[in-house]
């Protein structure tokens, strides 16, 4: 009874009328000159864990726990994230997201993001995980102001059974939409099917196993940043053991779109987590990023 109250402030949730095994809604404002969440709700299979501050900035990291420990097949999960103007919010997840097998029907996760004026987002989870015969949808609409900032960050890796062979997942779509100002600026639709051939996948995985993507969008990002992203991107997936293939592209916003294939989720987060230094530096000063996870 003492979360009903909690919802009515937040507003009417955007997954009503559909049943979710966990849902998270969490509003993040500054107060005392820190950011805080303001507002927060959740029921089910989802969680965040208290508040961090990694550096001397007002940014509040959040991490999202999942207590079921993965993804079933006809698993509905909510999240909806709002940041108040000028505030900084990094959020992060626990561990990797594990879709298991889905027979039936797929797995799917909805996200909602709203940020305000001057509101920064920087979204880096853990690997998703999908197993053999998993298959998963996620979408992810966000609504940001023109000065807003936002870092979404994504890396997709097949599960092992225990004698190391490769497991094939049955397919995974992962579709984001910014909109900025009300009108749509990017639209990133993925669809991976593995099959039996990799020739078999709309995406063209070549041997690679791993998919990695990052999306930043910022008024202060301009055709000589992605060059220099570009550059470093490349130099960092070069000095890895396991071979990176990198698409680079600027992207209406403005900002940057990073493609990586390859078969090691260290080499593709040695490349993606560069970028996202790179940025966070550029864009606000910050320091580079430690999660301190293990």
């Amino acid at each position: 009874m003492a979360e009903q109250p909690a919802i009515r402030e937040l507003g009417p949730s955007p997954f009503e009328g559909t049943k979710l095994v966990g849902e998270l809604r969490l509003q993040v404002g500054t107060r005392a000159g820190k950011a805080i969440a303001t507002r927060q709700y959740h029921q089910g299979a989802l969680r965040i864990l208290r508040p961090h501050y990694l550096d001397d900035t007002a940014q509040v990291c959040y991490t999202i726990v999942n207590p079921g420990g993965g993804y079933l097949g006809g698993d509905n999960y909510g999240i909806e994230v709002s940041v108040d103007e000028d505030t900084s919010l990094l959020l992060t997840t626990q561990s990797a997201t594990k879709v298991y097998k889905t027979p039936g029907t797929f797995a799917r996760q909805d996200m909602v993001v709203r940020l305000g004026p001057g509101a920064v987002l920087e979204y880096v989870p853990d690997q998703l995980i999908a197993y053999r015969g998993a298959s998963y949808r996620q979408f992810t609409r966000v609504d940001m102001h023109q000065d807003s900032s936002l870092l979404f960050c994504e890396v997709l890796t097949p599960g092992w059974s225990p004698d190391g062979k490769l497991f094939r997942y049955d397919e995974v779509r992962l579709r984001t939409e910014v909109s900025v100002d009300g009108r749509l600026a990017v639209l990133d639709n993925l669809l991976v099917r593995p099959g039996e051939d990799s020739l078999d996948s709309l995406l063209f995985l070549q041997d690679f196993t791993h998919v990695g993507m990052l999306l930043a969008i910022d008024a202060k990002i301009g055709a000589s940043d992605v060059e220099r992203i570009r550059e470093l991107a490349y130099r960092i997936g070069e000095a890895q053991r396991t071979p990176v293939h990198l698409g680079i592209s600027q992207v209406p916003g403005p900002g940057v779109a990073v493609r990586a294939l390859s078969n090691s989720t260290e080499a593709i987060n040695a490349v993606l987590m560069a970028v996202v230094d790179e940025l966070r530096l550029h864009l606000r000063g910050q320091k580079p990023l430690n999660l301190r996870k293990y």
